[in-house]
């Protein structure tokens, strides 16, 4: 990456052992030149991992949790730059623990913006998600509200700069569609999905990594960063990889929307739009507050020309691009390594679990 943003700083990543942090931390290492990555994160178990994987000096595992403001805030007094990823991220999960998912979600991102504040961060960057567009669930109303309050944060002092991305579907990460079809083939030849009509954004993790760093590097202030990237429909994904993956018999099963789904993902909402520019190949969506140098800087901007940005309104991909997408990333392959929540399923696991939830993983 030509601009060197991040040599020397100390960068602080929240929930730095997921599948976003892993590929965030190898990008940093292969790009730049930090002085140091702290990793905050609660698993024991993925920093070991993670740590003996990667082996780097200047990477720092601590284990913590971003409800612990005090642990956070010394961390803080180390860092330059932080990537705020920690999240409960499950629909279900944050259904049947609502507290958690408050304290963790809304609570967590508070003592992140009180901590960098306090201690003169230069840049925070949090990670959102389209279910903060119009939000039909816990997880959703969570993730717009942490959105509310990193926007807010740059009226509270003049250092720290608060930015933010969401992102759509993500091929690969953690508890995504795409390895649970390859595992539902492989032990019962037959993928669930949920509703004929259904599409979905496509990026992969290095394009969300790409988004991250882009609104770090970027960002003065109250933004929320947003790819433009193509949609899928959900049965042609399904229909795909039925078909590379499966046999003559494998089946598409319609099980039925699920509380909390949405047919189309939102990017941007039409509330979003008269706020929204068109910024090289991403959006950038003005802060509803009034900021006078995010208002000046974007103010010439070209204005996208539809009413809202949703996987059903991009550009669509064909059959064949799905499978080209799936081949370039790895997902057709049979080296394919799946992450936890997938790999372990034996078919009775996975059959109990489709009952029960219909697949919301």
């Amino acid at each position: 990456m030509a601009n060197n943003f991040l040599n020397g700083k100390r960068i602080l990543i929240t929930g730095g052992t997921g599948s976003w942090g892993n590929v965030l931390v190898e990008r940093i290492l292969k790009d730049f030149s930090p002085k140091k990555i702290i990793i905050y994160s609660r698993g024991e178990l993925r920093q070991v991992s993670m740590k003996r994987r990667l082996n780097n000096p200047k990477l720092e595992f601590v284990i913590g949790d971003v409800r612990n403001k005090e642990r956070l805030n010394l961390l803080c007094k180390e860092s330059d730059i932080i990537f705020h990823l920690a999240a409960l991220k499950h629909v279900t999960v944050c259904e049947e623990n609502p507290t958690e998912a408050i304290d963790i979600n809304i609570k967590g991102t508070e003592n992140v913006v009180n901590c960098a504040i306090e201690n003169n961060i230069e840049k925070v960057v949090y990670v959102s998600t389209d279910k903060a567009v119009a939000p039909i669930n816990l997880y959703g109303i969570t993730k717009a509200a942490s959105e509310r309050l990193i926007v807010n944060a740059n009226l509270r002092n003049g250092k720290t700069i608060f930015s933010c991305i969401r992102a759509g579907n993500v091929m690969g990460s953690s508890g995504s569609v795409i390895p649970l079809f390859r595992k539902q083939i492989a032990l019962n030849n037959m993928i669930t999905v949920t509703d004929e009509k259904m599409t979905r954004f496509i990026m992969s993790l290095e394009e969300a990594i790409g988004l991250l760093l882009k609104a770090a590097e970027l960002s003065i202030g109250g933004e929320i960063f947003v790819m433009q990237m193509p949609g899928i429909k959900v049965m042609d994904l399904a229909k795909v990889m039925a078909k590379e993956l499966g046999d003559k018999n494998t089946k598409i099963k319609i099980t039925g929307i699920r509380p909390g789904e949405k047919i189309d993902e939102v990017l941007v909402s039409q509330d979003e739009i008269h706020r929204t520019v068109e910024f090289g190949k991403y959006f950038v969506i003005m802060p509803y507050v009034p900021i006078k140098k995010a208002i000046e800087k974007y103010k010439n901007m070209k204005k996208p020309e539809f009413e809202y940005y949703s996987s059903n309104n991009t550009k669509m991909l064909s059959l064949e691009e799905i499978k080209e997408v799936l081949k370039r990333n790895h997902f057709l392959g049979n080296d394919y390594e799946y992450d936890e929540l997938i790999g372990g399923l034996n078919r009775e696991e996975m059959n109990r679990i489709e009952k029960k939830e219909k697949w919301l993983i």
